[in-house]
Order: C-alpha cells, then sequence, then structure tokens
C-alpha cells in the first residue's frame, strides 16, 4: 500500500459502479493501478498491454492479480462470492446480448469465475485489435461480450462446490503459468474461444 502511495497519483483504494447480482449495481474495490479519470481518458472502459494509464506499481498488482484483493469487502458486504462472472461497468453489461444480459447475474458476481481464466490475456487481445486498425470497442461488442455470455451461462449450468474449487486453483495457476491452455482440458464442455 505505501507503493501505491508514493507513486502514481498517491491514492490507495479505487471504487467504481458495477453490475452485480440480479442487475443491482455496486460500488466494487480494487487496490488503484490507473490514473483517476482512466475512463475518460483515451482508451476509455478498455485496457490495453503496456497502456500509459497504468501506474508505476499499477502493472505489477494487475498482472498478479493483488489489484482484485480489496474486493474481499465486497464479498463479506454480500455484493460478491468469491466465484462467479466478474461484475461489470454499466456500460460493458449493456453491450451483452438482451438474452445474456437476462440471466448473467442470477449468481453473485465474482472475485474470479471461469471469465477471468479464459479471458486473463485479455489486455493482449485488445492491443492486437488496435495494432490490426480494428475499433476494439466493435470488438467487444460482437466477439467478447457474446463469448463471454456463453461461458458464464456454461458455469451456471456447471455450478458446483466442486466446479468453484477447480476454478479458485486453476485461477492460481494460471497467474503463475500464464500461457497455460489447462483451462480446456480440466472443465469439460466449455465453448470454444472464436478467436
Amino acid at each position: 500500500m505505501i507503493g501505491l502511495k508514493l507513486t502514481g497519483e498517491g491514492y490507495i483504494w479505487y471504487k467504481q459502479e458495477r453490475v452485480g447480482y440480479k442487475n443491482k449495481r455496486f460500488l466494487i474495490w480494487k487496490f488503484a493501478t490507473m490514473l483517476k479519470d482512466s475512463p475518460n481518458m483515451a482508451g476509455g472502459i478498455m485496457t490495453t498491454k503496456k497502456d500509459p494509464r497504468i501506474t508505476p506499481m499499477g502493472g505489477f498488482l494487475r498482472k498478479s492479480k493483488i489489484n482484485e484483493l480489496p474486493q474481499l469487502i465486497n464479498i463479506f458486504k454480500g455484493d460478491m462470492s468469491v466465484v462467479g462472472p466478474r461484475p461489470v461497468m454499466p456500460k460493458s453489461f449493456d453491450a451483452y446480448p438482451p438474452e445474456i444480459q437476462e440471466v448473467i447475474y442470477n449468481v453473485k458476481p465474482g472475485l474470479t469465475g471461469i471469465g477471468s481464466i479464459i479471458f486473463r490475456d485479455e489486455e493482449s487481445l485488445i492491443t492486437t485489435v488496435k495494432e490490426k486498425g480494428e475499433d476494439p470497442w466493435e470488438f467487444y461488442k460482437n466477439v467478447i461480450y457474446p463469448f463471454k455470455g456463453k461461458v458464464e451461462l456454461w458455469y451456471q449450468a456447471n455450478e458446483s462446490f466442486c466446479t468453484d474449487i477447480k476454478i479458485i486453483f486453476t485461477t492460481a495457476w494460471v497467474i503463475l503459468n500464464s500461457d497455460s491452455d489447462v483451462v480446456y482440458k480440466w472443465f469439460k464442455g466449455l465453448p470454444k474461444r472464436p478467436f
């Protein structure tokens, strides 16, 4: 926390509105890893590899997922669960197909989830899309969000204590082994990535 205070803009905590259980909004807690006004700067709500809005400590915290630990506060408050679909910003929620919006948060959003594992390289995907000269937001709307929705529906259909334990261990594994594709070996019937 001292590192966060001494680097970037000097603040430690970050709260942001997200969509949660039964599509109700709540404030999510994180360690501050980006400049305060990042959503209103170039890039908007999307983050790319080596994004200049990421603070000096932020890169490490994001890669290690330590920036997510303050969400334990959200879990204790009852806003979130340990495992579930990641809570998204309202603008991102609006990009989900309507049939996904209706059901995705029939379970509490999670600190980690199957979508977090599959999309651990999301910043790299968006960077590649931008480098090709394509519109990242269109890629999100037309490719990422429909696929994320399918993945989260898979989770709801397969939700169990055993599945949640496997997701927790897989999350730890892919943080330490970022190139691992173990998710498709350990979880049968997952929708395949369309990209």
